[in-house]
Parts: C-alpha cells; sequence; structure tokens
C-alpha cells in the first residue's frame, strides 16, 4: 500500500448508505479507501479509477472490485459501459500521492534531482519540462500566479525565460535552483512547493478533470446518493466547496421559473472536516486535508 488513507474513518461513515450498493472510489492509488469500503460491503460492488500505471500493483483480489485505468474524467463512460447507473456513492481523494512524490523519477518533488516530468499519466505526451521550456511567458506567468498564488508570480517567471535563453531546464534541480533565490527566506519549502504545485496542475490539467467529474457525478449517482470529496488546497476546495452550495462552480445559487432553488446535492457537512491532532501527526499529508459531503437530492 502506497499510504496511509487520509480520514478514513469519516470519509467511509459520510459514503456508505446500502452495503448492498454500488460504489466508485475515483482515486484508487494505494487502494487504502477501497480496502476499507470493501469491509462495509455486503453484495455491494465497488468500481475504482486511477490513471497511474503504478496502481495496478494495488489491485483488491475479490469479484466484488474493478480497477479501471483511466482518468476519473471518464467515469459517466465507464460507468454507463459497465452497467452501472446509477452508483449509491462516490469518493474522491484529491491531489498527488505520497507513493508519486517518494519516486524520484516521476519528476514531482523538491527533495531529489531528477527529470522534470510531473505526469501522473506515462502515456500522455506534455510534460513539466514541456511547460517551463515551451509555454509563452504570459502563459507561464498565469500557471504559476493562478495555480501555484505566487505573489512574485512576475519575477519568477522572468528567471526561468533567462534561463531557459541560456540552456533548456529539464531537471527538478535546475528548478529548485533559479526558484529558491526568489523565496521568502524562512518560507523556501513552501515556496518551492506552490511552484511545482502550479506546474504540475498545468501538466495534469488537474482543475479542468475536477470539473469535468464532479459535472458527471450529477448524472452518475443515484437519488440519497453521497459525494465525499479529500481536497488538500485552495483551488480544489474552492472548486468543491461553491459545487456542493450551488451546483456550479461560481457558487451562484440558480433558480427555476417559480422561483425554486435548482441544487443537485445538499450539504451534509456545511464546514469542511479536518483531521484531528493524532492523524496530522502520524500523517503529515492530511495536514491540509479538507471533507467535504454531500447528497443527491
Amino acid at each position: 500500500m502506497f499510504h496511509n488513507a487520509v480520514l478514513l474513518q469519516e470519509s467511509i461513515e459520510g459514503l456508505i448508505t446500502d452495503p448492498d450498493g454500488i460504489y466508485v472510489d475515483a482515486t484508487f492509488g494505494g487502494g487504502g479507501h477501497s480496502r476499507e469500503i470493501m469491509k462495509h460491503l455486503n453484495k455491494g460492488k465497488l468500481i475504482a479509477f486511477d490513471q497511474d500505471d503504478d496502481t495496478k500493483k494495488n489491485v483488491i483480489n475479490d469479484n466484488r472490485f474493478m480497477l479501471i485505468n483511466a482518468n476519473y474524467r471518464y467515469l459517466k463512460n465507464f460507468i454507463r459501459y459497465h452497467d452501472a447507473m446509477p452508483v449509491t456513492g462516490i469518493l474522491a481523494d484529491l491531489g498527488i500521492s505520497s507513493h508519486q512524490i517518494d519516486i524520484p523519477e516521476k519528476g514531482f518533488s523538491i527533495r531529489y534531482d531528477a527529470v522534470l516530468d510531473m505526469r501522473m499519466d506515462e502515456r500522455q505526451s506534455l510534460t513539466a519540462t514541456n511547460v517551463v521550456n515551451d509555454y509563452e511567458e504570459d502563459e507561464l506567468y498565469s500557471i504559476l500566479k493562478n495555480y501555484g498564488e505566487i505573489r512574485n508570480a512576475g519575477k519568477l517567471t522572468q528567471a526561468i525565460i533567462r534561463k531557459r535563453k541560456e540552456t533548456s531546464i529539464t531537471t527538478t534541480g535546475q528548478l529548485v535552483a533559479l526558484a529558491k533565490p526568489l523565496a521568502p527566506g524562512h518560507l523556501a519549502n513552501k515556496y518551492l512547493s506552490r511552484v511545482f504545485q502550479a506546474i504540475r496542475i498545468e501538466v495534469n490539467q488537474e482543475l479542468d478533470n475536477l470539473k469535468i467529474f464532479l459535472e458527471q457525478c450529477k448524472e452518475v449517482i443515484g437519488k440519497n446518493g453521497r459525494l465525499v470529496i479529500i481536497a488538500y488546497h485552495s483551488l480544489e476546495d474552492r472548486l468543491v466547496k461553491n459545487f456542493f452550495k450551488s451546483g456550479n462552480f461560481e457558487g451562484t445559487i440558480e433558480k427555476d421559473f417559480f422561483g425554486n432553488t435548482m441544487l443537485p446535492f445538499k450539504q451534509i457537512s456545511r464546514k469542511p472536516i479536518i483531521p484531528g491532532e493524532k492523524e496530522m501527526e502520524e500523517n503529515p499529508r492530511s495536514r491540509s486535508a479538507k471533507l467535504r459531503i454531500a447528497e443527491k437530492i
């Protein structure tokens, strides 16, 4: 197993409403959440998604379980293909797994000097090297500013442009070396993590895929079914929060001709559920986690 599943009990309690239902783990990873879901099923089934080939090593040997090696943006197509509509509940644990960070050659971590890759799905062509070396200045600035929420995104963009005129930036070590001098003194690691986050989100189209996935959940989940999402940074959490509140990503409440509120989901937890001190101590990855639960109306 790759890592300890975050907010495990809280997410399973929020998800399982019928032990004979059909459930989806949209981000299988190390399989921690999936294994716990299986413990709560009788005749129920679990369909898991993950685009990372490495996750096949964690397949659960149970005829009630199926792993689909694809991004969760293809949720509806596969659920329909496997004649599993509507499902009883969907769980998604967003972001990057500890396993992906801990493998140097994937290029996700600021700790190792490795090829600048950052692909969650190695079948795709776009890599972090492409983003850093080939994107226009305004595109690069926009990614660092919006996806990394980096205050001096302009200075960092200029530093990257200058460096790549001299030589291609192809390793994580090169990127760290040029970004580190621009970081606020005591916050270097946080700054560098945000730089890597911004590029990773672009490479994997994480926010676009999240939006596509959430829209499909409206159709895929049956009445009174649950949608449980764990987010790790404000960009993801804002999308999930607005979607749960209003059914769209702007957070605008829409009404029909008669003035009735048009909501696909109702929030089970108004405020996000966060890990306790014990979990944060045992699993540092959980520190920024926010769990939200909604029910299909």
